[in-house]
C-alpha cells in the first residue's frame, strides 16, 4: 500500500471511529493490507451534515454492522424520518401511507414489469395484469376511450413509469419529437430498428421535420432536462441563433427562455400565440409542453384555450394535418404538424375528483379540461406519489395508440415488445397504486379533494390574517384553485423543520425568494396552526429593505422556541 494510502487509513471509520484499516477481519486481509481503497480524506467533514444523524453512525465498514450498532444507526434515521413526515409541509407529495401490513408480503419479491403493459413476457415475475387495471381506471378518469386496443389508433395506451412524471415527460417528448419528425409510427408494423425519417409533405419547407419546444416560465426544470437530453430546439436556442434579431415579442431585445406566464402562474396564452404564430409561419412544427398544477405555485394551464390557439395557427400554415409520405412503400400516415403534451405530475391526479367534488356542491369551482376530452391533447402524465401517495416515485403516461413510435429494436430476449422508457420497471409501483385505488372509491376522492381544497383556503386566510397581524408584507398568494400557498422564505430553522420548498422570483427589478406549502392530504388544520405559530414569533422573517429584497435571507435572527404543539426535529 502507498504511504499516502496507509496514512488515509488511520481516519477513523465507522460507528465505533475504528481507523479504516482495522475494520476488516483477518479472512479480508491478505498480506497484512487491507482490500479495497481507503478514503482520501474524513468522510464525516466532506459531506453536507444531518444533524439528527451523524455521518459516522451509518458507515458502513467492511464488516458491516454488528446487531447494536445496526439497532442504533436505524433508530436514528427512522426518528428523523418520522418527525419530519411528521412536520412535512413543503411539496407537492402525500405522506398519509399505509401499505405495509396489506404489501409487505411482496417487499420479498421481485416484481419487474419489462416491456409493454399489453403484452405477455417470458419474465413471469410481473404485476402487468395489475398495471392494466390501473391504466384503465386512469384511462376512463381521463375520458380516453378503453381498453387499449392495438388495431384502434384511438383507444388508448400507457405505461405505469418508474420514475414519476419527470419520466413520463421525457417519454412524451421523446415520442413527439419523432412524430413530428416523420419518423415510422407504431402502426406501420415495419421492422423495428429500420426507423426512416419519412418524406416531407409536398410543397413543405425546409423546417417541415424540425419541431420547435415550447414551455413556460413555470414549468418544472426536468422539462429543460428533458430537451437537452433528446436534442430537441426550443424557441428560445432556434430564435437566437436564427433569428437573433426577430424576437415577436420584443424586437431588438434578447429571446425569452421560457414563454412568459401570468402572476398566478398559467402560461400567458396571448404571448404563447405569437411566439408559435412566428415559428409555424416559417414551417416548423410545433411542440407545446403545459403544466398541470405547475411545481411551485400550482397553477393550471388553461390547455384547452392552448390547444385552441395552436390548431387555429397551424391551420393557417398547414400544420394542422399533414401527410407524411414513407420512402420505402409508397404509402403514407396522415398526422399533425403539432403536439400538445400535458405534464400533470400532481393535477391530473387531483382535479378529476376536484371535479366531482364540485359537481356534487362540495366546491365551487375546478379548473378547466385538461384530459382527452380535447381531441388535440397527444400524451398526458401524472405522479403516483403526489395525490395518491406511494414510497417512492412513480407515475402514469397516456396518450393514443395511433400516436405511438415504432421502438428501435425488437426485444426477443423478454419475450415482449420494449415500447416503454426504462426497460425494467418497478411492477411494485402498479401494485401500490392498484391497492390504493381500490380502497377509494370516487367518493371517497371527491371528498379529499374538497378537504384538501378547504385546507390550502384556510392556510391563505390564515396567513394573510398573520401578515395584517405583523403589519409586515408577506407576499401571501395562492393561484385560483391550487393546493399550494406561497409566502416570503422565513428564518432557516423554520424552513428545515417543515421542508418549505423556496424560489426567488425577479420582478420589476427586485428579487423575493418565497417559499411554499401544500395542503396535501397528511397535512391537518393543526399542524397549519403551529407554522403559524413559529412565524408569528420575533426574528421569523427578516426586515423587507427598500429594494424589495429581505435583508439578510432566511438567516436572520432565529425565533423563539416552537410553540406549544409543535414537533421539533
Amino acid at each position: 500500500m502507498p504511504r499516502e494510502a496507509e496514512t488515509h487509513a488511520d481516519i477513523p471509520f465507522g460507528p465505533e471511529d475504528t481507523p479504516w484499516q482495522k475494520t476488516f477481519s483477518s479472512l479480508q486481509v491478505a498480506g497484512g493490507r487491507p482490500y479495497g481503497t481507503p478514503p482520501s480524506c474524513d468522510p464525516r467533514t466532506a459531506y453536507i451534515g444531518v444533524p439528527e444523524v451523524p455521518h459516522h453512525k451509518v458507515q458502513l465498514p467492511p464488516t458491516g454492522l454488528d446487531a447494536e450498532q445496526y439497532r442504533d444507526a436505524e433508530a436514528l434515521f427512522r426518528r428523523h424520518i418520522d418527525t419530519q413526515t411528521r412536520n412535512f409541509a413543503g411539496y407537492q407529495v402525500t405522506s398519509d401511507l399505509d401499505y405495509e401490513q396489506r404489501l409487505g408480503h411482496y417487499l420479498n419479491r421481485h416484481l419487474n414489469n419489462v416491456g409493454d403493459p399489453y403484452q405477455s413476457s417470458s419474465y413471469t415475475l410481473n404485476s402487468k395484469v395489475l398495471e392494466r387495471a390501473v391504466l384503465d381506471y386512469f384511462a376512463s378518469l381521463w375520458h380516453a376511450k378503453w381498453p387499449h386496443n392495438p388495431q384502434d389508433p384511438e383507444s388508448y395506451w400507457g405505461y405505469v413509469l418508474t420514475m414519476g412524471a419527470s419520466e413520463g415527460n421525457l417519454y412524451g417528448l421523446w415520442n413527439a419529437r419523432d412524430y413530428l419528425s416523420g419518423k415510422p409510427l407504431r402502426s406501420d408494423h415495419r421492422e423495428p430498428g429500420r426507423a426512416t425519417t419519412g418524406q416531407a409533405p409536398h410543397g413543405a419547407g425546409p423546417h417541415a421535420f424540425h419541431p420547435v419546444a415550447f414551455f413556460s416560465e413555470d414549468t418544472h426544470y426536468s422539462l429543460t432536462k428533458a430537451v437537452r437530453a433528446l436534442d430537441i430546439d426550443t424557441f428560445h436556442a432556434l430564435g437566437s441563433t436564427r433569428y437573433p434579431h426577430d424576437n415577436p415579442l420584443a424586437p431588438g431585445c434578447p429571446w425569452p427562455r421560457e414563454v412568459p406566464s401570468t402572476d398566478d402562474g398559467a402560461i400567458d396564452v396571448a404571448q404563447l400565440a405569437v411566439l408559435v404564430r412566428f415559428f409555424a409561419s416559417r414551417g416548423y412544427p410545433v411542440l407545446v409542453s403545459l403544466n398541470y398544477g405547475s411545481t411551485f405555485k400550482g397553477a393550471y394551464d388553461d390547455v384547452e384555450a392552448v390547444a385552441r390557439t395552436v390548431r387555429g395557427i397551424c391551420a393557417e400554415y398547414g400544420l394542422d394535418n399533414r401527410r407524411v409520405h414513407r420512402g420505402e412503400d409508397g404509402g403514407h400516415d396522415e398526422r399533425s404538424g403539432f403536439w400538445l403534451h400535458v405534464d400533470g405530475a400532481l393535477g391530473a391526479g387531483y382535479v378529476p375528483y376536484l371535479e366531482m367534488a364540485r359537481d356534487a356542491g362540495l366546491v365551487e369551482q375546478a379548473p378547466p379540461a385538461f384530459d382527452f376530452r380535447l381531441r388535440d391533447l397527444h400524451s398526458l402524465t401524472m405522479s403516483g406519489h403526489k395525490w395518491m401517495g406511494t414510497p417512492w416515485a412513480c407515475g402514469v403516461f397516456m396518450t393514443r395508440t395511433g400516436l405511438q413510435m415504432a421502438p428501435p429494436r425488437a426485444s426477443e430476449y423478454i419475450g415482449a415488445a420494449d415500447t416503454t422508457f426504462a426497460g425494467s420497471r418497478n411492477g411494485f409501483s402498479s401494485l401500490l397504486m392498484w391497492d390504493h385505488l381500490a380502497r377509494h372509491s370516487y367518493d371517497d376522492q371527491a371528498r379529499l379533494a374538497a378537504e384538501c381544497d378547504g385546507l390550502a383556503a384556510y392556510a391563505h386566510q390564515q396567513l394573510l390574517a398573520l401578515q395584517e397581524e405583523l403589519g409586515q408584507d408577506l407576499w401571501v398568494a395562492r393561484s385560483p384553485q391550487s393546493l399550494t400557498v406561497r409566502f416570503r422564505m422565513p428564518h432557516a430553522d423554520i424552513v428545515r423543520r417543515y421542508s418549505l420548498s423556496g424560489e426567488t422570483v425577479h420582478a420589476g427589478g427586485t428579487a423575493r425568494t418565497y417559499v411554499h406549502l401544500y395542503a396535501m392530504r397528511h397535512l391537518s388544520k393543526q399542524r397549519v396552526d403551529e407554522l403559524i405559530g413559529e412565524l408569528r414569533q420575533p426574528g421569523a422573517f427578516a426586515p423587507e429593505t427598500p429594494t424589495g429584497t429581505t435583508a439578510g435571507g432566511a438567516q436572520a435572527r432565529p425565533p423563539a422556541e416552537p410553540v406549544a404543539g409543535a414537533a421539533a426535529p
